[in-house]
């Protein structure tokens, strides 16, 4: 071969191996994996709730990022039953009167607020939740309502927002006569105008009402306009033809806003209003729409318009009407008057109300705290504290073991919340606010999880529960401008330094004694391009209003105590090599004015790679945007191929393995295994919600959810030891994690009853993946350091089975098989040897207190094991290092000396039920024989013989138990071993010694010369 044709072929082989590697990675490789929620249990933002009338039990409640959830037991208990689909955001539910198993859903939360979300469109159930289909209207990004025919579950009205971020021509409002199938736009003003409520008479079907509302949402923090087509309108010939009926209402000259409204189901003539406007409040009509008077203009009852709008009539009595606003309130003379219904401490910001048509007592209420019933007019309802969709802007960790979740909830308080819990499961026992506000993150000390930073800026201590104001003097004195999600995070160098932004960066070393101003304002100075998205509402002195942004980000490296990136909300990126003293404008020409720098994430490699997520959505842009730079920010390249066509909102790099990185939609987490240049899907199992923020926590990945709480990936191994060669392999074994030995359930009380909410516990032991690319007959061995075999598991293991049928179900923990199916598998060995043959001689009381109702041996001892995965004829091993549970404070030679008696316990069972075996064969060879003792052809020692082998069962029974009983003592705790456990054992052990002793002298001296006379008599059926 030529030279030159070899260098051609051997870099056309290189570029070839490059592509191959820059491939996404097929996810059976690592699709084992499973997220789990963690909670709070404390309900978040929820703006859809219907119940079905003929099943007063039952509920649907919409999430606005949460996805749909039904309850069957008037709001005991929550399901979600929405999570396969693509979306969860969701602005509204409905259910067919003709067909309760007929449901609507509309995506999009209708509503205009800085922090929204989207949708793709309606969906539909024929079977009350259990599977859905798409139905159209995708590009409405938001449906605020829906109404039902009430005898014809194909006739649907839609009520389209349209983009809260610009014009769009798919607005206003839409029927379905064919359930879905086609939709026609039957009520439409201008790409500016949509529509945000739609409501059938019940009583006449062609008369239909609807509100169209002008609203757009600004690029920048809490910028709105309203326009001049907003207004209530009516049709009564089925939606063919309407008109505008506000007489007696605000014009839009005078300020309107948005409308809200309701029929009397007793008397279609009868409506009520609520009315955004500067004359606004609670309006009456009393002849069907037409006109409208003035009923209470108190603001409490109104305010706030554009959040809040529901106003509903007792569908028995057209007097008794309902508000749902910061509070819910109640009118009993047809709106003159009001009370409060419903409000804190129940809860605020009430968004639905749903009342049972057929008993008016059975309320239904949806707030920021998610959704409550009444059965009984308002005297009691249920809790929000069983609906884990809590809204979260960031998320953080500390250094605590099991370490703690972190986060500002929307409209709740602050979270902090173990990732595991004590008791088998993480309960509301788990979890407490650490005073910080809602909105903002959350940074617990470095050097002592007790203390905790948040908020605008406040501190913490979870010993005594108080909180303290430590914020710059600047923030009270109004020198700066701050946002409500304000950053605030620890130096990954310096634990003592705490970074704070508003419009310039903050930074404090002493807790917040004091603050020192590190930088000069970073966003821009002037604002010339105005996004297109403004559109219409594009005036002159935009161009030249004042300063409005802040920094939204902060990224210290970890390599360098002077270098840190900084992003604006107003798009503007700039980084710092010297502490703060200098800072350079490193933004990428197609970063636009008023993209927001959402999260910025310096390299763990390189100091001149950093990484930057930037949201878009508020210029009406929803595509993902990522951009890298390896220069330092003199060049920057955008990094979205595979990603969803979403906003991006994190972005984070795995601080073990270079190159891996991961992203946070709003539906999804993705993966890079090439440093961004492609992406793919990481969600698995996890529902479509916005991922606000996500951190790397040792081998885990932590994720703050704005709809669903917090969810942990658990044991990241797969995706850092993947490899295109790994790829290529029949079978791969990867190493283990550090593992700690740490207890499953150490609750001695009464169980926490089954129906109380609970988010799940990390794997129980060590987590051992594993890939076979072909269905295989499979071993998995556990050695110890001194080669010992401590556990095998093989794909031909049976299931066991437990002893007791009284055993509550939720009291056990499935076993797992060793699986030899085609994929990824996720083995989870428990740190315990193998069980004894006999599951009964254990006692299952005992073990409720610790791993689970089922046979057990004894945990090992913290150490390095090997794991041997056998597939075939080859085999792959891997060393495992297990420690000891840090909160453990027993020594090495007390954990030792422990687990040297339990040994002994153990085998000490092995060697009783050996002995039980043996005396149970021999003395049923004695009944057999004794009934010609009587006949007088043996020696009556045979029945000296059965007295004796019955008082050495009883012995064996009693050394069965002793065994037992301090082997349960010795493995319910890691606590030294007591004085007493250590002599009772002796004592079991000295007592099966004699017991063995005896068994011996009685085979070597009278079992022989018995067998001998049995044999020479040749009785027939014993050995």
């Amino acid at each position: 071969m030529k030279k030159s044709n070899f260098f051609t072929t051997l870099v056309l082989f290189i570029l070839a191996l490059s592509q191959l590697q820059a491939q996404p990675y097929d996810a059976k490789l690592f699709d084992a994996m499973r997220w789990r929620m963690i909670g709070p249990h404390r309900g978040g933002r929820t703006v859809g709730a219907v119940g079905v009338p003929q099943q007063p039990n039952v509920f649907y409640i919409g999430v606005n990022h949460g996805g749909v959830w039904k309850t069957t037991d008037f709001g005991r208990t929550w399901v979600p039953i929405f999570d396969d689909q693509p979306t969860g955001s969701i602005g509204d539910v409905g259910v067919a009167l003709s067909n309760p198993n007929v449901v609507y859903v509309a995506s999009g939360e209708g509503l205009q607020r800085p922090d929204l979300s989207v949708g793709d469109g309606m969906y539909k159930s024929t079977d009350a939740g259990k599977t859905w289909q798409h139905i159209g209207l995708r590009e409405g990004q938001q449906i605020g309502g829906i109404d039902i025919d009430p005898k014809d579950e194909n006739r649907v009205f839609a009520a389209v927002l349209g983009h809260p971020y610009g014009p769009n021509t798919e607005r206003g409002v839409y029927r379905t006569l064919n359930g879905g199938k086609t939709w026609e736009r039957v009520l439409y003003k201008d790409e500016n105008t949509g529509a945000v409520q739609v409501t059938i008479d019940p009583q006449n079907p062609n008369t239909v009402y609807a509100v169209l509302w002008a609203a757009r949402q600004g690029p920048w923090e809490n910028g709105a306009w309203q326009g001049p087509e907003s207004g209530l309108y009516k049709s009564t010939d089925g939606g063919n033809t309407w008109k505008k009926i506000i007489k007696g209402m605000p014009t839009f000259e005078e300020g309107l806003g948005r409308i809200g409204f309701c029929i009397a189901p007793s008397n279609p003539n009868r409506l009520y209003a609520t009315v955004d406007a500067p004359k606004g409040g609670i309006y009456r009509s009393d002849d069907a729409g037409e006109s409208w008077t003035l009923m209470n203009p108190d603001a409490r009852l109104w305010g706030r318009g554009s959040d809040f709008a529901e106003v509903k009539v007792d569908p028995k009595n057209p007097d008794i009407v309902y508000s749902a606003n910061i509070v819910a309130w109640k009118s009993v003379d047809g709106g003159k008057t009001w009370a409060a219904f419903r409000g804190a401490p129940g809860g605020d910001d009430y968004h639905r109300i749903w009342i049972n048509p057929d008993n008016p007592n059975i309320i239904l209420l949806a707030s920021d705290q998610g959704a409550i019933i009444t059965v009984n007019g308002g005297e009691t309802f249920s809790s929000w504290y069983n609906q884990p969709t809590a809204q979260f802007y960031h998320v953080s960790t500390d250094n605590a073991f099991p370490y703690n979740v972190y986060g500002g909830q929307q409209e709740s308080g602050s979270v902090g919340i173990t990732s595991r819990g004590n008791d088998g499961r993480i309960t509301f026992r788990e979890w407490h606010p650490v005073g910080v506000e809602e909105y903002g993150y959350v940074a617990p000390d470095p050097l002592d999880p007790n203390i905790i930073y948040g908020g605008k800026v406040t501190k913490f201590d979870k010993r005594t529960g108080q909180t303290q104001n430590i914020a710059p003097e600047a923030v009270r004195g109004g020198k700066y401008r701050f946002i409500r999600t304000a950053p605030i995070l620890f130096s990954p160098l310096d634990p003592k330094t705490l970074f704070y932004a508003g419009n310039v960066l903050f930074k404090t070393q002493n807790g917040g004694n004091s603050w020192e101003v590190i930088s000069p304002d970073l966003t821009r100075e002037t604002y010339p391009e105005i996004p297109a998205s403004v559109g219409v509402y594009t005036t002159p002195d935009m161009k030249t209003m004042p300063r409005r942004g802040v920094i939204y980000t902060i990224a210290p490296s970890p390599l360098d105590v002077n270098l840190i990136w900084v992003g604006t909300d107003d798009g503007l990126i700039h980084v710092t090599r010297d502490g703060g003293k200098n800072w350079s404008n490193v933004t990428p020409p197609a970063i636009t004015a008023w993209s927001k720098v959402s999260i910025m994430e310096a390299s763990h490699f390189d100091p001149n790679t950093a990484y930057a997520a930037v949201n878009r959505i508020r210029c009406d842009d929803l595509r993902p945007h990522i951009y890298r730079t390896r220069d330092g920010g003199k060049t920057w390249q955008e990094i979205v191929t595979g990603l969803p066509n979403d906003p991006i909102n994190a972005v984070k790099e795995d601080p073990l393995k270079k190159g891996l990185l991961f992203a946070g939609s709003e539906r999804m987490v993705s993966v890079s295994f090439d440093d961004g240049e492609h992406w793919q899907s990481l969600r698995l199992n996890m529902p479509a919600t916005s991922i606000r923020d996500l951190v790397i926590k040792d081998d885990d990945i932590v994720v703050g959810t704005h709809g669903r709480s917090f969810w942990i990936l658990d044991d990241i191994t797969p995706l850092r030891q993947l490899t295109p060669a790994v790829a290529t392999q029949n079978a791969m074994l990867y190493k283990p994690q550090l593992t700690y030995r740490v207890r499953w359930n150490m609750n001695t009380d009464t169980p926490i009853p089954q129906e109380e909410p609970s988010g799940d516990n990390p794997p129980d032991g060590a987590v051992i993946n594993y890939f076979l690319k072909n269905q295989s007959e499979a071993t998995l061995e556990i050695f110890d350091a001194a080669g010992k075999l401590v556990r095998k598991f093989s794909t031909q293991d049976k299931p066991y089975t437990i002893p007791n049928n009284n055993v509550p179900e939720y009291w056990i923990r499935p076993q797992q098989i060793l699986s030899g199916a085609p994929g990824s598998h996720r083995f989870v060995w428990d740190l315990h040897y193998t069980p004894l043959d006999e599951p009964a001689s254990f006692s299952i009381a005992a073990t409720f207190r610790n791993s689970a109702p089922r046979p057990t041996g004894p945990w090992v001892m913290p150490g390095t094991y090997t794991v041997k995965l056998t597939v075939g004829d080859q085999s792959f091993t891997q060393p495992l290092l297990i420690k000891m549970d840090p909160r453990v404070k027993s020594t090495p030679v007390q954990l030792q000396q422990q687990h040297n008696l339990s040994l002994d316990c153990y085998a000490g069972q092995k060697k009783v039920a050996e002995l039980q075996t043996a005396v149970a064969s021999l003395r049923k060879q004695v009944a057999l024989t004794l009934p010609l003792v009587k006949k007088g052809t043996l020696p009556a020692s045979l029945q000296q013989l059965d007295q004796t082998l019955t008082v050495q069962n009883t012995e064996l029974g009693r050394l069965s138990r002793a065994f037992a009983g301090v082997f349960n003592v010795l493995q319910d705790t890691d606590m030294p071993a007591t004085t007493q456990a250590l002599a009772a054992g002796q004592e079991a052990k000295t007592g099966l010694e004699q017991v063995a002793l005896k068994w011996n002298a009685l085979y070597r001296d009278v079992i022989p010369g018995i067998n001998a006379q049995l044999k020479k008599m040749k009785l027939q059926g014993i050995e």
